[in-house]
């Protein structure tokens, strides 16, 4: 195999989640495989924001809710997110896979996050309705392990360019290759443990900057039964 393009994705930037830390565990294994003896290939990452449309998104979630004439719940009203559309995720593998030399991770310039709360105003307005007359906005709080904000890179790794201009390339601090080994390793015999706590510990060896315990900055006690937002 000439290519390999790993999908990572935002989450992985000072992980807060079991998700965001073993997407990054998966991005620093990768990378130390390229250019390893006896290995031809070269190993990419690239980082998705949240792919407009796509399984999971939160349009699609916001439609179901619009359509069965609300709430549409929003998770707090400070929340953003960097969104992308599936024709710019699709491409941004193909631009990962056609350039570099293998252990880069692949960004996307995403411009500026976007307010989940202005994203369902946004709809509602859209589908010829009014936010607080004609349907709510709920806002169910701030679940463990999720962030107010997503970042988009960490410390030790730098920004550099690319041949396209809304594709930047994000340079990853070198890992022990025996680290790693021995953390997966360690991983393997956990497969069926039920101990999170024992997971984390060994998964935090290799990602330090996994916070499973990180607190969001803006409480989201009190907004469950919120009626509507203003502009």
């Amino acid at each position: 195999m000439k290519e390999f393009v790993q999908i990572s994705t935002d989450k992985a930037v000072n992980p807060s989640s079991i998700m965001g830390a073993s997407k990054r565990v998966a991005e620093i294994y990768t990378q130390s495989l390229n250019g390893r003896q006896g290995c031809p290939t070269q190993f990419k990452s690239v980082r998705f924001g949240n792919v407009l449309g796509s399984s999971g998104s939160v349009v699609p979630t916001f439609e179901r809710q619009i359509r069965r004439g609300g709430p549409v719940t929003v998770t707090h009203p400070e929340m953003t997110r960097y969104f992308m559309t599936i024709p710019e995720a699709s491409q941004l593998v193909l631009q990962a896979a056609a350039t570099g030399s293998g252990g880069e991770i692949f960004l996307l310039d995403m411009g500026e996050p976007v307010k989940i709360v202005d994203l369902a105003h946004d709809m509602i307005t859209l589908s010829g309705m009014k936010v607080g007359e004609d349907i709510d906005i709920t806002f169910s709080g701030i679940r463990p392990g999720e962030k107010l904000f997503e970042e988009l890179s960490t410390v030790g790794e730098d920004i550099a360019p690319t041949v396209h201009p809304k594709v930047k390339i994000w340079k990853h601090r070198v890992v022990d290759w025996e680290l790693i080994q021995k953390v997966l390793e360690e991983l393997q015999t956990l497969t069926n443990c039920s101990d999170r706590g024992k997971i984390i510990a060994v998964i935090t060896r290799l990602v330090p900057e996994y916070d499973p315990q990180n607190p969001p900055s803006v409480k989201a006690d009190g907004l469950q039964s919120v009626g509507s937002v203003k502009q």
